[in-house]
This record gives structure tokens, C-alpha cells and sequence, in this order.
């Protein structure tokens, strides 16, 4: 054989396998053609009511809301999703993907009465015209404490069923993944996994390009939220990376299987993983992990901008020195700010380091009633009696006039609150 006939063999191979692969997409492409809606009319409903969703404006005050299904999702059985139709039947805005919603509840009462409780709750699922969804966790209470069970989360698995009826207020929440193209880490611990699997379905839905990682804490197999779901996204995304990670694994549960990864979420962890790339970090979980993983990026060189948390109290977290300055503008730092608890008869000087008036209310033994702690459900509303304020975000609930919101508030000068 001579080197032209050679040549002129690898052409034909070469080309052979060129017209095999565009034959194959052309086919793909056909395939997409047939399936997609052919009538007009119908493509013009599709994209009618994803527009009519998109426009709907969010609600003000309460909406009544049936509950239309409830779904056991861990092997434990302290975890159930409750979905939620509006009585109304009128279509429902959008959220944005790690917000909650604010539930006012009627508890019975020890005097056979009843008493009103505000509870916010994540969104656990991407945002659909018909319904929302919130996936919650039954609190016992603690092994070997005083401390009674958690009040609006046994009531909702003890007394909410389908048919119930609830009082919810539109959307909200700070804690949202933006829509850039940037990769994604998804950190989460427990039940801090139900924005994560709003953000998740979300991204892999509509960008299913998107690299996501979801890094999700839990203590063994039968605590794990949803496992199947994670698990077919897993293998159905080429871009996604689900890492499990068992603090305490049962002794039947195996690596591989059940979880890929013994031990908490630490940024050791991260970094033997994560490839050298610009990510932005969305971490919801109790205050002891966070306390460990964000500082712990911050010390990695992870811009304060591209660090996002959400925690079960999250003015608990301690940031660094330069993520503090980064968060908090320093006024008059040299002017001395007292606050008075006018009720309890209580004078306290105001730190600069300190972030918000809810946390340094309790660090001194003032009581006060909240719920979400991130200016969403209104409970810890209070009255301004003398003095300025200004809020670290814009709150989510419309405190009423001559009152603030202690969680996500700060004094400007000397103040007097009704506690």
C-alpha cells in the first residue's frame, strides 16, 4: 500500500465518522423537533403562563393556603414536606430561590384557648405557578434539658394535615443565589438542606450546564432529606457533585453508598476537592458549622462578597475583622451610645462590634420573642421609644410606625426600646 492510498484510507475514515456523528445529532435534533409542542396555540399557553407567573405581584399581609399533600422524606420520619395551594386558585408569584415563608399559627393554649405563633420556613422546591412547598423537621426536645420541643414544628407534623388550612405571607428573605453563570458550592447541615434544594433544582433546571456542588452534613443514613432526589440529580448531571458527608454513621451504613465522606464538612475537606476556580459559597446550616466553615474561607483567601450564609440564628456568626468592616460602617465610633430597656429597668453601652439589637438584647439578659432573625416574620417587633436606628438590609416585614425590628437593627444614637 502506498502512502497516498493510506492517506487517502484515514480521509475516509476520518469522514465516515464525521457524517455517523452529524447524522446522530441531526436525529437528536429531530427527535427534539417532534417532541415539542407543534400547535401554536399550545406553545403560546406555555409561554403565556410562564410570563403570567413571572408578572404576578406578591401578596400583601396574610393568604389563606390548603394543604394539598404531605410526603415523608427521610427514613427517620421527622421530616415531612407539606405542599401548599393557594383557596384562591390565583397564580402565584415567583420567589427567589432560598427564600421562606412566614407562617402565622393558632397553638392550642394550656386554657383550652388558643395562641398565635409567627414561623418562617424555607422554600424547598424551584418556584411554580400552583404551589410552594416547605419541608420541615420535627424538634424533640433536648436529651437531658428543660427545654420543651419545638413548638411550631411538632404542630405542623401533629396537626397540619391535608385539607388544613394556613395563614402565609408572600415570599421573602435576603438569602438567595444570584443568576450569574459563576460556579456554585451548596454547604448545608440537616434540615439547612431544604433553600439548598430550592437553589439546586433551580440551577440544574434551568442552566443544567451550571457546576453546582452540594456538600450536605448529616449524622447517618436515616437523616438523610430527599436521598433519591439527590441522588438521580446526581447521576442524571454531569456538572453536579453531591458529596454526603456522615458525621456519626449507623454501623450498617456504608461509604460509597450511603455517604461519600466520614466526618463534618471542614475546609479541609473543601480544599482537597474543589478545583482552582472563582465560586461563590451559599452555607445554611446550625451556628457551630458556620462558626468553623466561614471564618475558615475567609482565612483561604474567599472574597466576603462571594460568602453567603444562612444559620439557625444567624446573628451567632462571628465573622473576621475585615468581614465586619466589610459588613458594618462604623458612625461616630468615638460617640458613646447607651441602650435603655425601659420595662427592665436596663442600661447598657452599645459595641461597634456588636450586630444587632436582638443579640445584644439576650446577651444581657433581656428577653425577647423572635422567629426568623433576619427581618422577615415581624415577631420581634418592638417599640422605638426615644433615639435613631437604621437597619443592616431593608426588613422583609413593614414593621409598624414608631417600632423596629430588632434583628436586623442597629442604633444610630442613644435609644430607648419598650423591653
Amino acid at each position: 500500500m502506498t502512502s497516498l492510498n493510506l492517506l487517502l484510507w484515514i480521509t475516509s475514515g476520518i469522514m465516515f465518522q464525521l457524517a455517523v456523528f452529524l447524522g446522530i445529532e441531526y436525529w437528536r435534533h429531530w427527535i427534539r423537533y417532534r417532541n415539542f409542542p407543534s400547535d401554536k396555540t399550545e406553545v403560546g399557553e406555555i409561554l403565556s403562563s410562564h410570563k403570567e407567573n413571572i408578572s404576578v405581584a406578591a401578596w400583601t399581609g396574610f393568604r389563606t393556603f390548603r394543604v394539598d399533600r404531605r410526603i415523608i422524606e427521610d427514613a427517620a420520619q421527622s421530616t415531612c414536606s407539606f405542599y401548599l395551594v393557594p383557596v384562591d386558585e390565583k397564580v402565584l408569584p415567583v420567589f427567589q430561590p432560598g427564600q421562606f415563608l412566614t407562617f402565622s399559627l393558632n397553638l392550642p393554649a394550656s386554657d383550652d384557648g388558643s395562641e398565635q405563633l409567627m414561623r418562617c420556613y424555607s422554600l424547598s422546591d424551584a418556584p411554580c405557578a400552583d404551589y410552594y412547598r416547605v419541608t420541615i423537621k420535627r424538634v424533640p426536645a433536648p436529651l437531658g434539658s428543660n427545654y420543651s420541643p419545638g413548638r411550631s414544628s411538632n404542630y405542623f407534623h401533629d396537626h397540619v394535615s391535608i385539607g388544613s388550612l394556613l395563614q402565609v405571607r408572600a415570599p421573602a428573605g435576603h438569602f438567595c443565589i444570584d443568576n450569574s453563570d459563576d460556579p456554585v458550592i451548596l454547604i448545608c447541615g440537616g434540615i439547612g438542606i431544604t433553600p439548598m434544594l430550592s437553589m439546586l433544582n433551580v440551577c440544574l433546571t434551568q442552566r443544567p450546564e451550571h457546576e453546582v456542588w452540594l456538600f450536605y452534613g448529616v449524622r447517618n443514613s436515616s437523616e438523610l432529606i430527599m436521598g433519591s432526589h439527590l441522588n438521580s440529580l446526581d447521576s442524571e448531571h454531569s456538572n453536579f457533585h453531591l458529596w454526603v458527608c456522615a458525621s456519626r454513621p449507623h454501623p450498617e451504613d456504608v461509604i460509597g453508598r450511603d455517604h461519600k465522606h466520614r466526618g463534618r464538612i471542614d475546609i479541609q475537606l473543601l480544599r482537597a476537592l474543589l478545583p482552582l476556580k472563582s465560586y461563590h459559597y451559599y452555607i445554611c446550616g446550625p451556628a457551630p458549622m458556620l462558626e468553623s466553615i466561614v471564618p475558615a474561607l475567609e482565612e483561604w483567601g474567599v472574597p466576603d462578597t462571594q460568602i453567603h450564609y444562612e444559620a439557625f440564628g444567624p446573628s451567632s456568626i462571628k465573622r473576621t475583622a475585615s468581614a465586619v468592616k466589610g459588613k458594618i460602617q462604623e458612625r461616630e465610633t468615638d460617640k458613646e451610645i447607651v441602650v435603655t430597656f425601659s420595662q427592665s429597668e436596663k442600661q447598657f453601652k452599645w459595641k461597634h462590634s456588636d450586630l444587632n439589637l436582638l443579640e445584644f438584647a439576650e446577651a444581657n439578659g433581656i428577653i425577647v420573642n423572635s422567629g426568623c432573625r433576619a427581618g422577615g416574620c415581624g415577631t420581634c417587633q418592638t417599640k422605638l421609644l426615644s433615639g435613631e436606628l437604621s437597619y443592616r438590609h431593608p426588613p422583609d416585614y413593614d414593621p409598624d410606625v414608631g417600632t423596629c425590628l430588632l434583628c436586623v437593627s442597629i442604633p444610630k444614637t442613644s435609644v430607648t426600646l419598650e423591653l
